[in-house]
């Protein structure tokens, strides 16, 4: 017989991993729209999104600062050509 406690912490972890699964789903398409259509107003948007994302450990903090960088070089391309 298995403690309640931990029947009661894997259920939990569960609820998250669904959560956790979807939001950052959701993320990576917002994302990609972002990256086919980048203006300075996406890309401040974008930023957001990375940071809260980040912060509710949806994704790990430095693949959110890569992420962020990436679109920043990519505006900073468009904007010199």
């Amino acid at each position: 017989m298995r403690h309640k406690s931990t029947i009661k912490r894997h259920i939990q972890s569960q609820k998250k991993r669904l959560l956790n699964r979807s939001l950052k789903s959701s993320l990576n398409t917002k994302l990609k729209k972002i990256f086919l259509n980048i203006n300075e107003e996406s890309v401040q948007i974008g930023q957001k999104l990375l940071a809260i994302a980040s912060r509710k450990r949806i994704i790990h903090w430095k693949a959110a600062a890569k992420k962020t960088s990436k679109l920043m070089r990519k505006q900073n391309l468009q904007s010199n050509a």
